[in-house]
Parts: structure tokens; C-alpha cells; sequence
């Protein structure tokens, strides 16, 4: 005898329809959207803000013509140029403000650069004296006023010294590094003999040495430092 087993399917039990959620239309009242809109209004002015900083610009002194150490600064060396200098505004000479008086140049300060408070102070500190070296061979284009040069003693050759097949004195360095304050031209006040000058600011140490290597008989050769032009 088959025995038919009927097996009963069983329901879950009915459960209540969730409730619908009703999504509430943001009132001026509502506390997180008037924190939205004091945060998109924050952001805005702070861009404003950084725009016009960082396009704001001011009136520096910078200088007309190349300046050397010892020159002295006055109202017609010096333009106005606007730059944007934010916190280093005070490293330098504003045109809000009264242009120095009474200073020299302390480094040489090229064409049309910033004039810095650090290269211009008292005469009493410079340690330079203006030495004018007579030119006997072509000079150099790139010796100019600012420029750098290096002055070489060339002593002459002994008599009687190329007959015996002796070499010449090896060239002395008197002092390198120095700064050209200016040139003198033919016909002009700084001529030393009637033969073209270059006036080198030598440090007062070197004096001695290069003074006597010009009361003797040898050359002082100008040699030029390798560097960019003023």
C-alpha cells in the first residue's frame, strides 16, 4: 500500500507595509542649510581675497644706471617700479616713502635693480679705495663698470735674457675679484698720461701690492672674471 505523504507548505505570517518616507522640503530655518550657505559664501570671499593679494603691487625704488661700491645715491639715480613683494616689502626702498639720503653703495647694483636697504650704508664702511690702472693693450669688451676683473703683474724680461735662452718672469697675481667702478676715455678728466684708464675699487689690503706694481717697471694687465654682463 502506497502511503501518500502530504507535506503542508507553510506561510510567513502577514507583516505590515513599511511606512512611506516623506522627504521634507529644507526650510531658511533649517540649521544645516544655513551652515552650507555661510561655507560657499566663506570660500568665495577667501578666493576674492587671494586674487586681489596676489595681484597687488607696490612702488620700490630701483636704480636708473649701474651703481659701485662708494657711489653715492641720490634722488636722480633712482625710478619707481611696481613689483608685488608681500612680507619683504620692508628689505626694500618704497616710493610711499622718502628716498635715502646721505648713503653710498655698499655692492654693485645693476640697471634697473631693486635698490635693497643691505647694499647701500655709510661711506665709513667701505673698505675700498679707487684705483686708476692705465690701459696699454686692447681692452677687453666685457670689462665694464660693475664688472669684475683681475688685476696680473707682467714683469719685463731681464736684458740680454732671450740671447740666453731664458724664459720670462711668470705673471704675479696682484688681486682678483675686484669691481670696476668706471672707464676713462681718451680726452676725458681720468686719464692717467695721456693713456686710457680703468678705475678698480681695490680692497686697502691689496694697496700696497698693486700701488708698487705700478711705480715698478712691470704691466698691470686688467683681466676680465668670467660672469654675466651687468
Amino acid at each position: 500500500m502506497l502511503e501518500t505523504y502530504h507535506r503542508e507548505s507553510t506561510t510567513a505570517p502577514d507583516l505590515p507595509a513599511p511606512a512611506a518616507v516623506r522627504l521634507r522640503r529644507p526650510t531658511w530655518r533649517d540649521p544645516r542649510l544655513a551652515l552650507g550657505i555661510l561655507l560657499v559664501a566663506g570660500s568665495v570671499a577667501l578666493g576674492t581675497w587671494a586674487v586681489a593679494d596676489a595681484g597687488r603691487t607696490v612702488a620700490v625704488y630701483a636704480v636708473a644706471t649701474t651703481l659701485t661700491p662708494g657711489d653715492a645715491v641720490g634722488p636722480q639715480d633712482l625710478v619707481a617700479v611696481d613689483v608685488r613683494l608681500g612680507d619683504d616689502l620692508d628689505l626694500y626702498y618704497p616710493v610711499s616713502a622718502s628716498p635715502p639720503e646721505g648713503l653710498v653703495v655698499l655692492r654693485t647694483v645693476g640697471e634697473r635693480e631693486l635698490l635693497a636697504r643691505s647694499a647701500v650704508g655709510s661711506a665709513t664702511e667701505l673698505d675700498y679705495r679707487s684705483v686708476a690702472i692705465p690701459v696699454t693693450d686692447a681692452l677687453s669688451s666685457k670689462v665694464t663698470a660693475g664688472s669684475l676683473v683681475d688685476l696680473w703683474l707682467v714683469s719685463p724680461q731681464p736684458a740680454g735674457a732671450a740671447t740666453a735662452g731664458t724664459a720670462a718672469p711668470a705673471p704675479v697675481l696682484l688681486a682678483d675679484g675686484l669691481v670696476v667702478a668706471e672707464l676713462g676715455e681718451r680726452g676725458s678728466s681720468l686719464l692717467a698720461g695721456g693713456a686710457p684708464t680703468v678705475h678698480v675699487l681695490t680692497p686697502t689690503s691689496a694697496l700696497p701690492q698693486v700701488l708698487a706694481a705700478l711705480a715698478g717697471d712691470g704691466e698691470v694687465a686688467i683681466v676680465p672674471v668670467p660672469g654675466p654682463e651687468l
